[in-house]
């Protein structure tokens, strides 16, 4: 089963939303405002991918962590502060069996579901 994972109302969540739909493939969303990231999903996608690919530093939350926050992130304090604030996250997430993918590029999704 395929899982995307974000916010509903994401523009990159939106486009990789029509993108599956377009192409037909089946897949169930995860809102993280509805159901909020479990520890041992964000535990099972850094042992996929470094924690500097999953925390997103371009957008409004990472914008209003303080400037100590921001230089004391490491490893430990980015789970911390995706644990808490899950809209961090680079969206969307994309699950595939074993397969993870951080944020939306088409040629990547077409790559990854070419039959």
């Amino acid at each position: 089963m395929i899982t995307l994972y974000g916010i509903a109302n994401c523009d990159t969540i939106k486009k990789a939303k029509k993108w599956l739909t377009q192409h037909q493939i089946e897949f169930q969303f995860h809102d993280f405002k509805k159901k909020p990231l479990t520890e041992e999903k964000l535990d099972d996608w850094l042992t996929q991918v470094d924690w500097t690919l999953l925390l997103n530093k371009r957008g409004m939350m990472w914008r209003k962590l303080s400037a100590t926050e921001k230089a004391a992130m490491n490893a430990e304090n980015a789970r911390l502060t995706m644990l808490k604030t899950n809209s961090i996250v680079k969206r969307p997430v994309l699950e595939l069996e074993q397969h993870l993918v951080v944020g939306f590029n088409e040629d990547e999704y077409t790559a990854l579901f070419k039959k």
